[in-house]
């Protein structure tokens, strides 16, 4: 058993540590409310984006754009796939990227020519580790999400894609459906599908404006998909910071929960050994104290 002094350690030890979660918990914290408002600002845009997608596609059904190409004469095994993967730069998230990495490792079974484009430190290195082909080129932090850097990843990844260096691009990140409840999803991004745009039933009532084009309607397309796709990575990098920092508020939480438990357990024992220790010197006391007036009586 151990004695007071190593408990007294071991005490100062877990709130020392209590401290540093405490401090993670509250930073956090802070972190999230500036992600979730930036979310907010940026979904009418991604929205709109999408209604003036679905508008083009129910005027002009037959336009024709590259990012909606279906290549059906590829195998799927032989499918050249991209990969954009988003971590965390650090660990102490709970299952945050465990579960983003796991996802990726069951769409790169699809087939054997696969890319992966890792944002985050933390997937970066698993990936090299695993010896999969991990793009150098991309090499891009999760902290602070921004336009300007989803800009970035779509024009690297678009440029591979238009390039005819690949035929699919996918996207992993991490959704916060609520404070309690995280799900890593995967979205193809590359080639799209008109069906996903387009309203399949629209009331005989409903009025159809018209609708006049400055520019080739191809034109205009694939300058909507272009933005459509940068709003997408951008609220996916958003997502999945929301999604990492509450991650790490609830690890943290459930670790300063844990180490409170822990400090119960030492102050009891602590508590224990000093009143065993106390009770020790007043029965050597009482017993010297017997034994020298049995010395004085004789």
């Amino acid at each position: 058993m151990a004695n007071t002094k190593e408990i007294q350690k071991r005490m100062k030890s877990i709130k020392d540590t209590m401290k540093i979660t405490s401090a993670m918990y509250m930073i956090s914290s802070s972190k999230l409310r500036t992600a979730k408002k930036k979310l907010e600002e940026a979904e009418p845009y991604f929205f709109t984006l999408q209604s003036v997608i679905a508008r083009l596609l129910r005027h002009i059904p037959e336009v024709h754009s590259i990012f909606f190409e279906q290549n059906t004469s590829i195998p799927e095994e032989e499918k050249r796939r991209g990969f954009i993967v988003i971590t965390a730069d650090k660990g102490l998230a709970g299952a945050y990227n465990h579960n983003a990495i796991k996802k990726t490792h069951e769409l790169l079974k699809k087939g054997k020519n696969n890319k992966v484009f890792a944002v985050g430190e933390a997937g970066r290195q698993f990936f090299l580790k695993e010896n999969l082909e991990v793009d150098k080129h991309f090499m891009y932090t999760v902290q602070k999400p921004t336009l300007h850097r989803a800009r970035v990843l779509e024009d690297y990844v678009l440029d591979l894609y238009q390039n005819n260096e690949l035929d699919e691009v996918y996207i992993v990140y991490t959704r916060m459906e609520n404070a309690f409840s995280m799900i890593t999803e995967t979205k193809r991004l590359l080639p799209m599908k008109q069906e996903d745009f387009v309203v399949k039933q629209i009331p005989a009532d409903t009025y159809q404006e018209e609708i006049r084009l400055a520019a080739p309607a191809e034109y205009i397309m694939d300058r909507v998909i272009t933005s459509y796709v940068n709003g997408f990575i951008y609220g996916a990098l958003v997502e999945s910071y929301c999604s990492e920092q509450n991650s790490r508020m609830m690890a943290m939480e459930s670790a300063t929960a844990s180490a409170k438990d822990m400090l119960f357990t030492l102050k009891k024992e602590y508590n224990q050994l000093r009143q065993a220790a106390i009770t020790q010197e007043i029965t050597e006391v009482i017993g010297g104290a017997k034994a020298k007036k049995r010395k004085q009586k004789k």
